[in-house]
Parts: C-alpha cells; structure tokens; sequence
C-alpha cells in the first residue's frame, strides 16, 4: 500500500491549503492568484462554473463564454480521446498538443494534478494491459479469484474487491491495537461484516439503519453458514474453513450525527439483548430463507440522540439478530478492551460522524473510513443539503453547539474562502476515471449532458420558474434521438410533449456536444481536488486531536471511485505499514 501521511507530506499540503482552499470556494470551482498586470491574464481569477450553474445550464448560461477567451479555440476543437489525455490523465506522460496551449491553461491543469492526492493502487499485481478490472477477476470477470466463493455470493464485483481489501486492513488494526471487536457502521446487506466475522474471525457487530437491509443481511448470514458447514462436509475440502464462535450481530438503528459517543455506545448496548445458538446441524429450509422461514429477528435500537422511534416501530424492539455464539458485548465492564470502527462508503455525515467519535470516546482503538456522497455533508451555510437522510423521530432537544461535516478541522475552518459549495461538494462524486474511459472510447453515453443542456433550454422557454427542474434519469438517453428524450423529459416536469421544438436550433444546441464535453471535463479535472481538500481537513482534524492518521489508496479506481480510506489509531500504535497482506488459501477459492 501506498500511503500519504507522513509529517512532512501533511505539513506541505497545510501549506498547499492556505492556497488552494481560495480556489474552490462558494462560488464553486476558481483558479485565482495575484495578477502580474493587465496582459499576464493566466494570474487572474478564472471561473469555470458557480455555484449557481451546473452544466444543465450550458446552454442557458453560456457557460462556453465564461471560460478565458484564449483558452476556447485550444479547447473546442480536440478530439475525445485528446480530452481525456491531454486534460484528465495524471498519468499520461507524452502529451502531443494539436495547437500551443496558453499557459494559464497548462498551469490550471498543473495545478490541479498537483492538489489532488494520489489515486493509483499498485498492490496485488494492478490490472492486466488493456483490461479495467484488477487481475483478480482475469479468470471470471465477475468473481473475484483472490475472495472465497462463500463470500462472493449476492456481491457485485466491485464490492467483492472493497470487502476484501478493506476486511485484511481492519485486521491488520485488531492485531496492532490487540482487539478482536469491530463495529461497521453503515453495514448495508451485511457484506463486509460477513467476510470480517466469517473469514477473518473478527467479533463484529453492524449498524444499518435501514430495517429491511438489515433482515437481508441476517439471511444471507445463514446462507452462508449453511453454504460453509455444506463445504466442510466435502471429503474433497483440502483447508475447510472452521465454523465459526461467532457470527456478526446486527442492530438496526439511526446513528445521529449530532449525539455524543456515549449516546453511541449507549445505543450499542441497549442492543445488546440476546444471541442464538449455533445450529446444530445445516438447515436448508431454514438458512436459505426461504417463505416458510420465519421472520428475521432483529435488534431496534432509539436514535443515539435519545429520542424514541415513532409509534409503528413500538412493538420491534426485538431480541438480537440471528447471531449464533458471543458476539461484541459493549457491557460497562467489557468496553476497555475496545474495538476498531469502520464504515464503507458511509454517507454525508456520517463518516465525520465516526470520526469524531473515534477521537473522543475512550473505547474506539482505531477507526478506517471510507467516504462518499460529498454533496450530502452538512455545512454551517447549508446545514440540511438536499438529499439529507431525515431521522427517524424527530430528534430530542440539543443545546450542544452544532456540529457540520466540513470543515471539521479548526485550520480550515479559519481560512478566509473555505466554504464549498453544493455544486463543487457534488462534482466531486464523480468518477473520474470512469470518464476518461468513456472519452477514449468514443463512448455515446457522452452526448447524455448535451441531451440535458439542451432540453434545460426549451424548459425555461415554456417555464422560466422551472430552473434546473429535477428529472430523473432517462433509461439508455443516449441511445435515443433527441426528440424522443425531449418528450420523456418534458412529461416528468410537467410540461406537454409534444410542445414545439425549433429543429434548427436543436440542431445548432447538439453540435455543440465537443464544447459541452470539455467544459464538463475541466469541472471533472478539478473533482479529486475537492475531495482532497475534504479529506484533508480531516486528516488535520485528528492531527489536531493528537491522532496520528495515513490515507490509503487502497481501491483500484477504476473499479471502485471513493477508493481512499481514512486510516488511523490512537497514541500507541501505528495504522498498517506498507506490505502486500498475508493470504489465507482458505478465503482464496480453488
């Protein structure tokens, strides 16, 4: 693994901040520095988009003009594939320029490489010569040859490659902070608490908030329990896997951002009720879930902010889910040992939520955090950003002082120019290599932002008050004519069908796709900055707290576009040094 956390590195980019944090500001994305004078025009302010304008607004903004003049004729005549490798690739060295480029532009590109950490995972023998996906999927694309087939049942590729990569550092964290218990937040249908428990004999414990995930996850547990005992039944097993102590436990509860950790742990052990045995023997009927099988049992904690669930869910505060043996007790007596926190992908504030609870509460060992949806992280400008997951039940009364997603850190919070905006936190969800492929393969997913720019045009035509009106996305856009996603468009916001569409300016709209490609690229090139700077100002964060902490690339990016992961200990230990993880041929299929 490669990580970037060293003091030196840390210090440096605190210093790069005090700079580029002015740069993608509430304005969105800005490239600023002081100008030498009138004719050195690279020095100046250059606004690329704002955060009033995305680019469904091409058209209607003319955004086009809004980029430096001399930038537009370099810019509006390159070819996809020179898009992708003149402007995106961080890696493409022998760039060859159709035309002189200006200098700012060179410089805007520069410096966006520069800010962004890097995203290139080198472990595990990286991908095959014009392959996407990492070589542990060269003999089956869809299974990975390095995960057990256990644990591969139900799991997309992608998953496959996190759960396995993120399982091997958190054990590596149990083994360096002496502690078996693990706590998932955010666990979903239960895929990294499986192979941690199952594979990596770690005493897990999972929070989702979603009921239904929930009773998804518990039956897919027993699948696999079944599936494991069928396997270890076979005379042929040459390493079976032992049945396991214990099996992941699962509590369905709302982790509230703006609790206390003692509230949190509160909430792990109020769910602490009860465990199952181990079955005795293997139960098709029963593990496979099937209709008959009864419904699954799971653990209803209150909002860790105190409050109570709403009135329907009165009578589901049930005993512990379908957990066979001991799992991770949070009893008074049992918390000193401690265990390490972790959250896939954990949404908005949910991440910074477990971070701060990691740096205060005394029990929490080490953490790994892995972030996404940028856009859904509350700020102190826009403390309930669309999208926003409400709680279950209104929450009780706070008088604590509020609490935001970013900044988080007291460095950046008083830097003039820090704020970012909805628009610039969105845009940096984007996948940029994902992107990159498309252009170089002349992908027709690319006209779909043309497609949407252009019909944004006719809607405000009919509809002036309709201004970026949310339409969801339209099933194979690109494959379509215009007129034909037109019509679907206008239909979802209200708007007639059939109403007029000028076939000459339709036309004139869509050979402008080149232009809106580009600038949705020069948005995209600065996407891995934003992210940075949000992940950096966590990294000061814990350095501000006394905690040492390493970012690592651990994904392929390619496969997995949220690929870096927050890792960090508290003062004691040392977060995982670089070296490829020991294999076990047990959780590696024949």
């Amino acid at each position: 693994m490669r990580f970037y956390g060293d003091h030196w590195f840390l210090t440096g980019l605190k210093h790069l901040l005090l700079r580029a944090v002015t740069r993608v500001n509430e304005d969105g994305y800005q490239l600023t520095g002081k100008p030498c004078n009138p004719k050195h025009r690279a020095a100046r302010s250059h606004k690329y988009t704002s955060g009033s304008c995305c680019i469904q607004e091409f058209f209607t903004e003319d955004l086009w003009h809004t980029l430096p003049p001399s930038w537009q004729p370099v810019l509006q005549d390159l070819t996809y594939p020179q898009i992708a490798d003149l402007l995106l690739d961080v890696a493409q060295e022998n760039r060859r320029y159709p035309s002189v480029w200006p200098l700012s532009l060179l410089a805007f590109r520069a410096t966006a490489h520069a800010l962004a950490f890097p995203r290139e995972c080198r472990h595990d023998g990286g991908r095959l010569s014009g392959s996407v996906k990492p070589e542990e999927f060269l003999e089956n694309e869809s299974q990975s040859s390095l995960l057990g087939h256990i644990f591969r049942k139900h799991v997309k590729p992608k998953k496959q490659h996190e759960i396995r990569r993120l399982g091997m550092v958190v054990k590596q964290l149990c083994e360096r902070t002496d502690c078996s218990g693990v706590v998932d937040v955010g666990s979903g249908q239960g895929h990294l608490t499986r192979f941690m428990s199952f594979g990596l004999g770690l005493s897990v414990t999972a929070v989702e908030a979603d009921r239904d995930l929930v009773a998804t996850a518990t039956r897919f547990d027993r699948q696999l329990l079944w599936a494991l005992e069928k396997d270890n039944q076979k005379k042929t097993s040459s390493c079976p896997l032992p049945l396991p102590q214990s099996s992941p436990r699962h509590v369905n509860g709302w982790v509230n951002p703006k609790a206390s950790w003692e509230a949190f742990i509160k909430q792990l052990r109020s769910a602490d009720c009860e465990s199952l045995s181990t079955p005795c023997g293997p139960s098709k009927k029963r593990l496979r879930g099937s209709e008959q099988e009864e419904r699954p049992r799971v653990v209803r904690t209150p909002p860790s902010d105190g409050s109570h669930a709403d009135s329907r869910d009165s009578n589901t505060h049930e005993s512990a889910e379908a957990s066979p043996g001991p799992s991770l007790r949070l009893q008074e007596e049992n918390l000193q040992p401690g265990f390490i926190l972790t959250g896939l992908h954990a949404c908005g504030d949910l991440s910074s939520t477990l971070l701060r609870h990691f740096v205060h509460c005394p029990h929490v060992r080490g953490i790994t955090s892995v972030a996404c949806c940028y856009m859904k992280i509350s700020t102190r400008e826009n403390p309930a950003p669309p999208g926003l997951v409400d709680p279950p039940a209104p929450p009780a009364h706070d008088s604590a002082p509020p609490r935001f997603g970013y900044p988080m850190s007291r460095l950046v919070g008083s830097l003039p120019g820090h704020r970012l905006s909805y628009k610039a936190r969105e845009g940096a969800c984007h996948a940029v290599e994902d992107y990159v492929r498309r252009l170089r393969e002349g992908s027709g997913l690319l006209r779909t932002h043309c497609y949407r720019a252009a019909l944004e045009a006719f809607i405000r035509d009919a509809r002036p008050d309709l201004r970026r009106a949310g339409i969801q996305t339209i099933k194979k856009a690109h494959l379509l004519a215009f007129t034909e996603y037109a019509r679907l468009g206008l239909v979802r916001v209200g708007l007639p069908p059939d109403l007029p569409l000028d076939p000459q300016r339709v036309a004139a709209m869509l050979e402008q796709q080149g232009r809106v490609v580009v600038y949705f690229s020069l948005n995209l090139l600065l996407a891995p900055v934003v992210e940075s700077l949000v992940l950096l100002d966590r990294m000061i964060y814990l350095q501000e707290s006394g905690v040492h902490s390493r970012l690592v690339p651990l994904f392929d990016p390619n496969l997995s576009p949220r690929n870096l992961v927050l890792v960090a200990v508290k003062p004691g230990g040392k977060p995982p040094e670089e070296k490829n993880p020991a294999r076990n041929p047990c959780l590696v299929s024949s």
